[in-house]
């Protein structure tokens, strides 16, 4: 009898931000595979939970994916974690989900924290239609992406890392022009949680002069909300 993959959402930064239910499947799982273990332990001690960690990750899910499977035909409980929110959501567990489902092996996604959401929301920018887009590119297609962007009738999400904050602002004032809406959250549900939200030409501004840091969703408002149309 096959036993059954947990997919479960960690806090995004604040250590209550997890669901009971979730705690559970932790501590009655056989194994819980982990995209950082030493990131998952310090939960892991917080809330108890005794379950073995092994790491799976972006670098070795290909190799480890064939094991887990088999462990799971084989009866195993098996809890997926990423390093914060939900796994595969920009984060490594689409594999495992998508190779237990053609194995017919049962599956169940706990809900839980995700840090684009409670950004759209701060934003204060109309939510009836939006777009999530994770990453930008690292390299090739990221200005052709962020032009596309420019022209986007509806509100748009994405992540974005400190080091390349400014860049990014800036070439969206490029393409967008300075009076575009845009709203900046960093360290979501962390003590020095905040957000930063108005024209683009403003919000380039507040971080030219204090250096990014931490983690950043980036919400950039649509054409046909801004009234302004892109340069």
């Amino acid at each position: 009898m096959s036993g059954k993959l947990y997919i479960v959402p960690t806090p995004i930064g604040n250590l209550g931000d997890i669901t009971f239910r979730a705690v559970d499947a932790l501590k009655n799982a056989n194994k819980i595979l982990a995209e950082d273990t030493r990131t998952t332990g310090v939960l892991l001690n917080h809330y108890e939970i005794s379950t073995p960690c092994e790491s799976f990750h972006i670098h070795n899910e290909h190799h480890k994916l064939p094991k887990f499977i088999e462990d799971l035909k084989q009866g195993s409980i098996l809890a997926q974690v990423s390093d914060a929110g939900m796994p595969a959501i920009s984060d490594p567990g689409y594999l495992l989900a998508r190779a237990a489902i053609e194995e017919g092996i049962d599956i169940e996604v706990l809900p839980g924290a995700t840090a684009f959401l409670p950004a759209l929301i701060k934003s204060g920018f109309s939510l009836h239609k939006f777009t999530f887009e994770g990453f930008l590119p690292p390299k090739k297609g990221r200005q052709t992406k962020l032009q596309e962007w420019a022209k986007e009738n509806d509100t748009l999400a994405f992540y974005e890392s400190p080091h390349k904050l400014l860049k990014t602002l800036n070439a969206l004032l490029e393409y967008c022009g300075e009076n575009r809406r845009v709203s900046v959250s960093r360290e979501l549900t962390k003590k020095f949680e905040e957000t930063i939200t108005g024209r683009l030409i403003d919000v380039l501004s507040h971080f030219e002069s204090k250096s990014p840091k931490g983690e950043f969703v980036v919400v950039l408002e649509g054409v046909k909300y801004s009234q302004i149309e892109p340069e």
